[in-house]
C-alpha cells in the first residue's frame, strides 16, 4: 500500500497510509483462492464472509463486496486499519503459507472507505418490536451491540461519557492512523439504523445501571465500557510533573485538539525530549504523535527485546521510519526530578531474557550492575490499562480478581437484565474483538427478551410430525378444558 514519505508525514497529521485504488485492489483480490471451506472465516472475530466480498471486488462490484460486509460488521473502514490481521484473519490465509497472505484488511478499508464516498449503506426492514435496550459505551463493542439490537427491532439508546462517540476510536487512536471522518462516516450508519446516542451521559454518576432498568424503563442494558484507566509502574518519581499516561496524551490531542495550540486552549508542552515506556500499539501512537508535537527526540524504553514487541509489524516500521529511537532491553527503575519538582530524567537498568513467563514470552530479567541514567523532559507511560472503575463502584455488580466485570458464557452479570462485553469483561483486547462480544451479547439480549433470530425462520427445519404440524423443536404445551357436552 502506498504511504506518505517519511520525512514528510513526521511534520503532519494526515493519513500515513494512502490506501488502495481499484486496480491495486483488483490486483490483490484476484490472489485469493476463494476456499470452499475458508480458514480465514472462523479466524476473524464476527465471521465476515471474507471470500464474498473479495470475489465482488474482483467483479468490480464493490457495492456488492459492501453488502457482504454488513452483514457481519458495521465498521469495515476502521477495522481496515486499525485490526490486527496478521494475527487473525490473514494469519489463517492459505495463500500465506508460502507467499504473503492476501491483504485482507486493506480490501476491507478499501470497500469501507468507497461505501463513506459514495454515501452507502444498507438499511433493512426494522419492525419495532417494543423492547427498549440501553448500551453503555460508544465504542467497537457498544456500536456493535447496539446494531444488531437495532435490526432486532429494539429502540436502541447509547449513552457515551464524552462529548464525541467512539470511544477509545476517538480519544485514543491518532487521526494519521484513524482520521475522524472515517469514524463519523461509520457512526452516521449506526444513526441511520435508528439509533440514538446521548454523549455527556457518565452512567453511575447521572443515574445508575439499577435505575435504567427499574425508573428509565429499559428492558436490558450492555456494558461495553471498556479497560479505560491507565496503568503506571509505582516506582519513584511518577508525581513529579510532565509524567503522563499515553491515555491523557492521546485524549488531549484527539478530542481537545492539543495539536492546534493555540487555536484551541489545550495546552500541551512536551520538552525537547520525550520518553515513553511500553512498547504496544498505544506506545507506537504516543511515540508517533509525540514527534508530530514538535518533541525533537522521542525515545522508547522496552523491557524486552524487539523479536517480544507486541505492537503490529507495520506500527514498529513505521515509528522506525519516522526516527523514533529504541531502546530494548531496558527498564526504568526511578523518575528523576529538578528544583522545580518537574521529570529531568529517568534512572533505567538493562534487562536479559529468561525463561518464558504465562505469556509465552521470555521473561526479562535485571542485569546486575548494569544502571544508566536517560534524560527526559516528558515520560509518558503506555505500559496498559485496567478496568474503568465507575460502574463497579456504584452498582452491585459482581467483578473479577482483577477488577473488570464477571460475566457468564452469554456475558450476562450478576444483574438481572444486564449484559457486558469487550474489555470491560476480558481486559485489553483488539477492536474486532470488542465488536465480537458486541454481537454475542447483542444475540443472548435478544434470547433474554425472547426475540427470535430472525435468521432462523428461514434455516431448514426438520420434517414437522404431527400435533399440529409443528416441528418437535418448535413446540410448546398448553393446559385445555374439555368443553362438556
Amino acid at each position: 500500500m502506498p504511504v506518505q514519505d517519511a520525512d514528510t508525514r513526521r511534520r503532519n497529521f494526515a493519513e500515513v497510509t494512502l490506501g488502495f485504488d481499484l486496480a491495486a485492489a483488483r490486483r490483490e483480490a484476484e490472489r485469493c483462492l476463494l476456499c470452499a471451506a475458508p480458514d480465514c472465516v472462523p479466524a476473524c472475530p464476527v465471521h465476515i464472509d471474507i471470500p464474498a466480498f473479495i470475489e465482488q471486488i474482483g467483479r468490480k462490484d464493490i457495492h456488492a463486496a459492501y453488502r457482504a460486509l454488513s452483514e457481519s460488521t458495521l465498521l469495515p473502514a476502521i477495522c481496515g486499519r486499525v485490526c490486527p490481521q496478521e494475527n487473525q484473519c490473514e494469519g489463517a490465509c492459505v495463500v500465506g503459507r508460502g507467499l504473503d497472505p492476501v491483504a485482507i484488511g486493506r480490501l476491507e478499508r478499501f470497500v469501507g472507505d468507497q461505501a463513506i464516498i459514495e454515501q452507502w449503506h444498507e438499511q433493512p426492514h426494522i419492525e419495532p418490536n417494543g423492547r427498549k435496550v440501553a448500551v453503555v459505551g460508544s465504542g467497537p463493542a457498544g456500536m456493535a451491540c447496539a446494531a444488531d439490537l437495532a435490526k432486532a427491532g429494539c429502540a436502541v439508546t447509547i449513552y457515551e461519557a464524552l462529548h464525541k462517540p467512539g470511544g477509545v476510536l476517538r480519544y485514543g487512536i491518532p487521526e494519521f492512523r484513524l482520521p475522524a471522518h472515517v469514524l463519523d462516516g461509520e457512526y452516521a450508519h449506526l444513526q441511520r439504523l435508528g439509533v440514538r446516542i446521548e454523549c455527556n451521559t457518565l452512567v453511575g454518576r447521572l443515574f445508575s445501571l439499577q435505575q435504567l432498568r427499574a425508573e428509565m424503563g429499559f428492558d436490558a442494558v450492555f456494558v461495553g465500557t471498556g479497560a479505560g484507566t491507565p496503568r503506571f509502574m509505582n516506582i519513584p518519581g511518577e508525581s513529579l510533573n510532565g509524567v503522563l499516561s499515553a491515555n491523557e496524551l492521546l485524549t488531549r490531542c484527539n478530542l481537545m485538539q492539543a495539536s492546534d495550540f493555540p487555536a484551541h486552549d489545550t495546552p500541551l508542552d512536551l520538552g525537547r525530549r520525550v520518553v515513553v515506556i511500553g512498547a504496544g500499539n498505544t506506545a507506537m501512537d504516543a511515540l508517533r504523535l509525540s514527534l508530530r508535537l514538535g518533541a525533537e527526540e522521542v525515545h522508547c524504553l522496552y523491557r524486552r527485546g524487539r523479536e517480544e514487541c507486541p505492537a503490529r509489524v507495520e506500527e514498529l516500521q513505521h515509528a522506525e521510519e519516522e526516527g523514533v529511537e529504541f531502546h530494548w532491553l531496558s527498564a526504568p527503575t526511578e523518575l528523576l526530578g529538578d528544583e522545580q519538582g518537574a521529570v529531568a530524567g529517568l534512572r533505567c537498568q538493562r534487562m536479559e531474557l529468561g525463561e518464558s513467563d504465562a505469556s509465552g514470552r521470555r521473561r526479562p530479567m535485571p542485569l546486575a550492575g548494569r544502571d544508566f541514567e536517560f534524560a527526559a523532559d516528558m515520560v509518558v507511560y503506555a505500559i496498559g490499562t485496567d478496568p474503568n472503575p465507575i460502574l463497579g463502584q456504584t452498582s452491585p455488580l459482581a467483578l473479577d480478581e482483577r477488577g473488570y466485570i464477571a460475566a457468564d458464557a452469554d456475558l450476562a452479570t450478576s444483574l438481572q437484565g444486564v449484559f457486558a462485553g469487550g474489555d470491560i469483561v476480558t481486559g485489553s483486547a483488539t477492536v474486532i474483538q470488542a465488536m465480537g462480544a458486541g454481537r454475542q451479547a447483542a444475540a443472548s439480549i435478544c434470547r433474554y427478551l425472547c426475540l427470535r433470530d430472525s435468521a432462523e425462520i428461514y434455516r431448514k427445519q426438520p420434517p414437522a410430525t404431527g400435533l399440529f404440524g409443528l416441528a418437535e423443536g418448535e413446540r410448546n404445551f398448553l393446559r385445555l378444558r374439555e368443553a362438556m357436552p
